[in-house]
């Protein structure tokens, strides 16, 4: 690709750029300046001012700007093609009024409708607009005029067709921009979910009603005004003739000159597409139609949650409001007990079960911010409907969980006999070799014994009478070293000895006698329960 052929192909994406540059005054750095002196070039016509005029002017509106400043925003505006320099030769008495003066500047074209359209936007109302419904009846007998014009050549009033065919654009652009306008004002109003109450009922006359009214107009006159235009179709080459045979403007540099609506065929071609859908889309009556269906079901969705037993109900929005305003005339300390208070935001305490959890919890020391998220059930989180959804579930039987517990109860009682048994037999405990299981429960009974007995005067011994097994803890000038699979263990300057305990011993001897060889029915008290120290 050549050098020239990239500049054109660059070239428009530069005069987008140059187009952009035109809005930039109203969200920069002194933007209420900005805007005022634009007010000012616009409010007459032809208006060149210079940096001092700007500074008086402004003054007298209550915003103090030096020249030199006014200067420099007016020189901005100029680099963003909003204002263009003026040729008008100033007059001043002095030097020093020379030098104030010297710079006048003017708007131009594009940018005096950015501005307009700017203003537009700023003093525009957030609620509805009316539809301009009337129009639709006005261009259909408009259409039916121009019609007849067309059909007779001979006697055609250039003049009054052309009026004629300017009303109808005119009309018909600002039909489409009151309907764009007045259902982005409902889609606006349908999305939030707070709408109810007294609001809901006024919003649903609304739609009802007023809805009802633009779409029973346009049902009327749309076939009218669509059938003018196909019958204007064909001799539409002579209402075109008719128009160009009017002056007009012509550039004096030869570039293209922008025409009033409807001096084109393709202006024509765009009117009838939006009444009958051309290329295979929706016409402008069938979006409508369909838009004032979308808006009827979401206002019929609105009122089911409204009814529903799990609903929210009334909006809320009201109440929040008012809350908004006792936060704002509060002081700090009375807006945090207020917030506490409306939305229960006390203080958080997380509960942990203990180390034998499966999973790691939050703990009391856990912070909201770091701490899991609660999961929400889709139903409230998307449709804020509280209500159950599906069946109950069947209540499950136990039977089988109980069974399965009561068998791996079974199992570890069995093992940590096995254990006792092991241990029992060992005896002397140093450089004795046992298995972990056997290792555990030594370390329980020696720890109890212990935990009783903390200065350890003299032996104490600690029995499980349910495994039938008994350690006896002395103090020792050795260690005791027990071996086992996984690892020894060390008991420092302790002796350990292990034995059956009395209770195994007398289910051993038979029941006729205890442990100590007395009779049955002996006075003499039992051992007591837990072991001895």
């Amino acid at each position: 690709m050549g050098e020239d052929q990239f500049e054109g192909w660059a070239a428009p994406d530069q005069e987008q750029d140059e187009r952009r540059d035109l809005f930039r005054y109203v969200t920069a750095d002194h933007a209420t300046e900005y805007l005022a002196i634009m007010d000012l070039f616009t409010q007459s016509l032809l208006t060149d001012l210079s940096a001092a005029e700007v500074s008086e002017a402004l003054a007298k509106r209550g915003i103090a700007l030096a020249p030199e400043s006014a200067e420099e925003r007016c020189g901005r505006l100029v680099r963003w093609t909003n204002l263009m320099p003026a040729a008008r030769d100033p007059r001043v008495p002095t030097v020093a009024a020379l030098r104030h003066t010297r710079s006048r500047f003017q708007i131009t074209r594009l940018g005096g409708s950015v501005h307009r359209e700017v203003t537009k936007v700023l003093r525009m109302r957030d609620g509805a607009r009316e539809v301009a419904r009337e129009l639709l009846g006005s261009m259909a007998v408009l259409l039916g005029r121009i019609l007849r014009q067309a059909q007779e050549p001979f006697s055609v009033d250039a003049e009054a067709l052309a009026a004629d065919v300017t009303t109808v654009f005119t009309n018909q652009a600002y039909f489409a921009d009151s309907i764009r306008d007045f259902y982005a004002y409902l889609s606006s109003v349908l999305v939030r979910y707070d709408l109810a109450g007294e609001e809901y009922a006024s919003f649903k006359g609304l739609l009802l009603e007023y809805v009802h009214l633009i779409d029973t107009d346009v049902s009327r006159h749309s076939p009218a005004v669509l059938t003018c235009l196909e019958e204007l179709t064909p001799v539409l080459g002579r209402v075109l003739s008719a128009l160009d045979s009017l002056p007009g403007l012509a550039s004096a540099d030869g570039a293209p000159v922008e025409r009033l609506p409807g001096r084109r065929s393709d202006d024509w071609a765009q009117l009838l597409s939006w009444y009958s859908g051309g290329d295979g889309g929706m016409s402008g009556p069938a979006q409508l139609r369909s838009a004032a269906e979308s808006a009827l079901g979401q206002l019929l969705a609105n009122a089911r949650r409204m009814l529903a037993p799990g609903g929210t109900g009334g909006a809320r929005r009201s109440e929040l409001l008012h809350l908004a305003g006792l936060f704002a005339q509060a002081s700090v300390e009375e807006a945090h007990r207020g917030f506490s208070d409306a939305f229960g935001a006390y203080a958080a305490r997380h509960l942990s079960f203990g180390p034998e959890e499966g999973d790691v919890r939050s703990t009391p020391s856990t912070s909201w911010w770091d701490a899991a998220p609660v999961d929400v059930p889709v139903s409230l989180r998307e449709r804020g409907d509280r209500t159950a959804r599906g069946r109950a579930s069947r209540v499950p039987d136990p039977g089988m969980d109980i069974a399965r517990l009561q068998e791996e109860a079974a199992r570890e009682l069995a093992a940590r006999r096995t254990a006792g048994a092991e241990l029992a037999a060992a005896g002397a405990l140093d450089a004795v070799h046992l298995t972990p299981a056997a290792r555990d429960l030594l370390l329980e009974l020696v720890s109890s014994a212990l935990a009783r007995g903390k200065n350890l005067p003299g032996s104490v011994r600690a029995e499980d009478f349910d495994l039938g097994v008994a350690v006896a803890i002395a103090p020792s000038d050795s260690n005791t070293v027990v071996r086992s699979a996984d690892g020894d263990t060390t008991f420092l300057r302790l002796a350990l000895t292990a034995s059956v305990c009395d209770a195994a011993r007398s289910s051993a001897w038979g029941d006729g006698q205890d442990q100590d060889g007395w009779p049955d029915g002996d006075s003499r008290p039992p051992p007591a329960a837990g072991g001895s120290l």
